[in-house]
């Protein structure tokens, strides 16, 4: 988990400021892009990296009514902290902790027969029902129970329930190519969806929700919404993908502000190797920041040579190799102090670097930028309080 701060204390090496006004706003917007739907935020992976307690709480306070997790250890964290609502975990492993999610009141998704066995044991053992939702697999190949498999597993997990072990919650599933509009594959799964999920119904399936639309479904396909839209890094003001559209597009604000402070300003003269194997050398005599952060917080070090940084008021490049704690710019005579700000992303409102440019310079994708920032940078929440 990450460290957090209300406020910064000393000056800090390195902060990720998060502004929760921003991500209640982002919810909000979501809310009214799925007006017929539940909204889910999904704050595995400690929240994309944003801290999931304080942002899962800033959520609910904006309308969300369920929480998504992957592992049942980030589930049961939530629930550790006194987050009330629906909750659901979805990644599972054989052995996992099915009795001490059943007794949190979990929602614990199962995809194949091995699941649903672990999960009644459970029940029976906890002395009391699970409640299980039962994703398929409409094509994206990865967690879900295939089309050839559902009957058995609708079957067995409506014995399941007759004989009071489970509720059958939900039936769901995730879209592979959402974040390609006009992909073949998204109609075709929404069919395969509405198919097996018919099927489960027909057998006696009541689900609470049904759900498949993920952030980029939510986004622009109003047809997958269903009863429930799970929103991940929509949720944190990024959008899926730049072909998507720009966050501003869908009323959305990036969350997280990344910077540092500058640990040294120095001159060199021209010809001046930079950082490791030197493949960065100055062009003539100029000036140096030090940012004290490297691949050891999760900057990125495919981004050696590329990285955008706002310094003084001006887009900065990373002058050669990102190292483990810390990487280079070049000021280009211009003299900050040490201890000046590095605005590595955020909003972009400053004129500074979004996670979408970081992403570019990177060859990924934003969702990795902030998701892979490290414990080592404390997050520091601002506007935490509820919006009037």
């Amino acid at each position: 988990m990450t460290d957090t701060a209300t406020a910064p204390t000393a000056p800090l090496r390195a902060r990720a400021e998060i502004d929760l006004a921003a991500l209640r706003a982002n919810v909000r917007a979501l809310r009214a892009l799925a007006p017929g739907a539940a909204l889910m935020a999904v704050v595995k992976s400690d929240a994309y990296g944003h801290g999931a307690v304080p942002c899962a709480r800033a959520a609910l306070d904006a309308g969300a009514t369920w929480l998504g997790t992957a592992t049942p250890e980030e589930a049961l964290a939530l629930r550790a902290a006194g987050l009330p609502g629906r909750v659901l975990c979805w990644l599972w492993t054989p052995g996992g902790p099915w009795q001490e999610a059943i007794e949190a009141d979990i929602d614990v998704s199962v995809s194949g027969m091995w699941a649903l066995r672990e999960v009644t044991a459970a029940a029976r053992a906890a002395g009391r029902p699970a409640r299980v939702q039962l994703k398929a697999d409409t094509g994206l190949g990865r967690n879900g129970c295939p089309p050839g498999d559902w009957a058995e597993l609708v079957g067995a997990a409506l014995r399941a329930e007759a004989d009071g072990l489970l509720r059958i919650t939900g039936l769901w599933s995730h879209f592979a190519c959402a974040d390609e509009p006009g992909h073949p594959s998204n109609a075709a799964q929404l069919d395969q969806f509405r198919e097996m999920t018919a099927y489960a119904e027909a057998q006696g399936v009541r689900p609470e929700v049904r759900h498949l639309a993920n952030s980029p479904a939510t986004l622009t396909l109003p047809e997958a919404h269903f009863d429930l839209v799970r929103t991940g890094i929509a949720v944190y003001g990024i959008s899926p993908g730049p072909q998507i559209g720009s966050p501003a597009d869908f009323g959305l604000r990036p969350v997280m502000t990344l910077s540092a402070s500058l640990a040294l300003v120095k001159h060199v003269p021209g010809g001046h190797g930079i950082s490791y194997g030197h493949r960065y050398v100055t062009l003539g005599e100029t000036t140096l920041g030090l940012v004290p952060v490297g691949y050891a917080d999760g900057i990125p070090r495919h981004a050696s040579g590329s990285g955008p940084v706002l310094v003084g008021g001006k887009w900065r490049t990373i002058a050669g190799r990102v190292a483990m704690d810390q990487f280079v710019v070049d000021l280009g005579g211009d003299e900050p102090e040490t201890g000046a700000e590095a605005v590595l992303f955020g909003p972009g409102d400053r004129g500074e670097p979004t996670a979408e440019d970081w992403a570019q310079a990177a060859g990924t994708i934003a969702y990795e930028i902030v998701t892979r920032i490290g414990s080592r940078v404390p997050r520091v929440y601002v506007n935490e309080g509820r919006d009037g």
